[in-house]
């Protein structure tokens, strides 16, 4: 038995940060709710798939956003993970820093693209303010935190212990993790405790390109998933976590469905809701105290399974 830990990250954007308060209803509608001509393919559509094959997930939510546009927003946004009894988490996008009046630290008066270029009393702040908002919008005291982009260092997890905060999934060794001081000199791959922080990192693999990858809907293809799954357990591994985002089922354009991400995204929950007793899902509440990592494992996809994405991936693009 592996634990899956399926992750979603929910932000929003304005596709440019000139003349936000003109284009945020529309975007908020757009990335939250996913609509297009044939139907609605975001955030109640991921929830309600879930729920209906009675699997777990834990959405990442960014609140900072909230701050320049209001609380409402938020509220909204948390009460559809609710409704499907799915886990609110914390996520943060410090670009969103200097859009904020008044500010929540003293030091914003220019854009900071990643929580990692703010020090550790300033991450400190920027969490508790994003934990409160989040509370305040309904949601549960989040237990669980990922940074942006993956751009997290040492500093953050002392600013999540001051939190209260002692799970974290920010560690992705195919983006900063490697450069975030955190067990360095090494690809952690498997869940660690650091301190007191237990870490899910992203879950990664090698494709038949022999390229690292990270396991994540429009990243992979069916096929790589389902054999990288398998891989895992059969050698071990305790848990997986993978990850998707709130838009992730439009085009790049954000206009249209993606019926490549969105076949991709009902066939991973058919075959977890057939394999439960394999691959059961769970909240990062559920998950314990890391007291053993578990052996650095190297999973693998085959050529002709990457070969299938490159195909998917080229079909996609007519649709952009």
């Amino acid at each position: 038995m592996m634990d899956i830990l399926l992750t979603s990250d929910v932000e929003i954007w304005c596709n440019g940060w000139e003349n936000l308060d003109a284009t945020f209803a529309q975007a908020f509608n757009r990335y939250i709710y996913g609509r297009t001509k044939h139907g609605d393919y975001g955030l109640e559509f991921q929830t309600r798939s879930l729920q209906e094959r009675d699997l777990i997930g834990n959405f990442f939510v960014e609140p900072l956003f909230s701050y320049r546009f209001g609380l409402e927003y938020l509220t909204e946004i948390v009460g559809i993970i609710r409704a499907q009894q799915q886990n609110t988490e914390l996520h943060l996008h410090t670009e969103w820093v200097d859009e904020i009046t008044p500010p929540l630290i003293s030091e914003c008066n220019q854009k900071r693209q990643h929580l990692r270029y703010f020090n550790r009393s300033e991450q400190t702040e920027l969490i508790a303010a994003g934990k409160q908002r989040l509370i305040d919008a309904g949601a549960e005291k989040p237990c669980a935190f990922r940074a942006g982009s993956f751009a997290f260092n040492q500093d953050t997890y002392l600013a999540l212990a001051a939190n209260d905060i002692f799970v974290d999934s920010s560690y992705n060794a195919t983006q900063f993790g490697l450069s975030s001081g955190v067990q360095p000199h090494k690809t952690m791959t498997s869940a660690f405790q650091e301190g007191c922080i237990s870490e899910y990192p992203m879950s990664i693999f090698r494709d038949g390109t022999g390229g690292l990858r990270h396991a994540q809907l429009t990243a992979c293809s069916f096929r790589e998933i389902e054999t990288i799954l398998w891989q895992a357990l059969e050698a071990g591994q305790s848990s997986f976590v993978f990850l998707f985002h709130n838009f992730e089922l439009l085009n790049p354009s954000h206009t249209q469905a993606d019926w490549i991400t969105i076949k991709r995204f009902e066939q991973l929950l058919d075959f977890l809701e057939r394999n439960k007793s394999d691959f059961p899902t769970r909240s990062f509440r559920q998950m314990k105290h890391i007291t053993n990592t578990d052996k650095d494992i190297e999973l693998r996809s085959k050529p002709w399974q990457t070969a299938l994405r490159y195909g998917e991936q080229i079909y996609r693009r007519r649709y952009r």
